[in-house]
């Protein structure tokens, strides 16, 4: 897909990536055989282990917890995840039905959408969090002028420094784009120096932060699009949705369960995902927990995630902007029903 410079990316072809969504649409690419062995689909109607694939960022804390603490097992639904190699492996995967549901960002969602997939938007993940942090020097977008940058493809981690240089007269023809693997690589590659600025999700940009003398937060994404702005969503393909209602229930229940118990004990909900899910200090994540809030019920954010459509048909990942039916609340408006006073416990929502 890419030329591989060093540990990153380089001369990125969007055509070669949206060629590779499509064929997510409809086969599974070639896979270890470790791997492919882990990933047979299985009946929806039969099964009430769901597989799920995830990210790395605190969005994906409410499954992490849903898994570690076997939230969804009181509802007779276990919840399994596949582990991917890279971020491009989690659209990959979801794309080809090798699992039921997908805690993604929503640009990458937007991809399979635009590509024929049968996938829905079902519930939030997490909001806020996407954050461009620069080493020292860099105070504004101008002066990234000329400068390494490095993000994810097709990630809201793109759409967010997309638009950030758009808002100052900038595209990313003024900058040079190093595309990465995996969260900590990104990381990594910022606190050593490979890159002059990044956009990434939390705990790491924290972490970057406090790594580097007089490395300087540009944007939290509140500045372009104001507090408790989308960032990764639940999705679940349409065979699942129809199949099995009550799994799908039982997983948006689980979590807002673990929302709530987030919400009320985060110190715990910490040390139950660092180290196993995020490979940062406790410190660092402490210091970012409130960055980025688990947040179930994003219906409020539809219309946002439709707008960040046009970035993304812009950098030439989609040929339309998606529409109202790539979303199907219905799920968790169920659960919210069936639930009144855990949805009333939660502090945010819409």
């Amino acid at each position: 897909m890419c030329d591989r410079d060093g540990s990153f990316y380089r001369n990125f072809s969007r055509r070669d990536f949206l060629k590779s969504s499509v064929v997510a649409t409809a086969a599974t690419v070639a896979l270890p055989p470790s791997l492919a062995a882990l990933l047979t689909p299985t009946s929806a109607l039969a099964a009430t282990t769901i597989k799920a694939t995830h990210g790395s960022g605190f969005c994906n804390m409410g499954i992490f917890l849903a898994k570690e603490r076997g939230l969804a097992k009181a509802d007779g639904v276990d919840l399994e995840f596949v582990v991917t190699p890279s971020n491009t492996e989690i659209t990959t995967m979801f794309g080809a039905g090798l699992v039921d549901i997908s805690m993604i960002p929503y640009s990458n969602f937007m991809t399979l959408y635009d590509a024929g997939a049968p996938v829905k938007i079902i519930a939030g993940g997490g909001v806020q969090g996407c954050i461009i942090v620069a080493k020292d020097g860099i105070k504004s977008a101008a002066d990234l002028k000329g400068k390494s940058f490095g993000t994810f493809q097709a990630d809201t981690l793109e759409v967010l420094p997309y638009d950030y240089l758009k808002k100052a007269g900038l595209t990313f023809d003024d900058v040079q784009i190093k595309y990465m693997n995996t969260s900590p690589e990104l990381a990594q590659a910022f606190i050593a120096g490979a890159v002059d600025a990044i956009c990434h999700i939390e705990p790491y940009a924290t972490q970057c932060v406090t790594s580097v003398p007089g490395a300087k937060v540009l944007s939290d994404g509140i500045d372009l699009y104001g507090a408790g702005y989308s960032d990764c969503v639940l999705a679940a393909r349409t065979p699942l949705l129809e199949e099995n209602p009550k799994a799908v229930k039982a997983i948006i229940k689980a979590l807002m369960v673990a929302q709530s118990q987030a919400e009320k004990d985060k110190d715990t909900a910490l040390k139950d995902t660092v180290g196993t899910y995020y490979k940062t200090t406790m410190e660092a994540a402490i210091n970012a927990s409130n960055k980025q809030p688990i947040v179930v019920d994003q219906r409020n954010q539809t219309q946002f995630i439709i707008d960040r459509g046009q970035s993304m048909k812009e950098l030439g990942y989609v040929k339309k902007m998606p529409d109202k039916a790539a979303f199907d609340w219905s799920f968790l408006e169920q659960v919210i029903a069936d639930n009144k006073d855990l949805y009333d416990s939660l502090k945010l929502k819409s």
